[in-house]
């Protein structure tokens, strides 16, 4: 329960943290060639509150990524039981499966001793 709240509020942090990131007005760098994209966008002036928001924002979505991640029952979010099915179906291949190269019987009993070669008769 605790997970999927924790996801909610990490998506919803996240669109805002995007919006706020967007309408912010960029101050250096290979962005502030681009002044007419800023136009369009309209972006006139960037204040304080857009930059404490967007750090406020991040830090949530680090947060709330910690507390999901604590809040996980056994590595797995679903409930579902993956090893048991990975088991099931390792079984499964391994019982369907034949060898890939047919294998040839070796005799591993020793050959019997060559009998003497009879004599002819004079």
């Amino acid at each position: 329960m605790l997970y999927s709240i924790c996801i909610g509020l990490i998506l919803i942090a996240s669109v805002i943290l995007i919006l706020a990131i967007l309408v912010q007005n960029p101050k250096s760098g290979m962005a502030a060639n681009f002044g007419a994209a800023n136009q369009v966008m309209g972006v006139r002036e960037s204040t304080n509150i857009l930059e404490k928001t967007t750090w406020t924002l991040a830090g949530l979505v680090v947060v709330l990524s910690l507390i999901a991640t604590i809040s996980m029952k056994d590595g797995v979010s679903t409930g579902s039981s993956l090893q048991s099915d990975a088991e099931a179906l390792i079984e499964k291949v391994s019982a369907e499966t034949a060898p890939a190269m047919p294998q040839a019987e070796i005799n591993t009993e020793e050959a019997p001793a060559e009998a003497p070669a009879e004599t002819p008769a004079e």
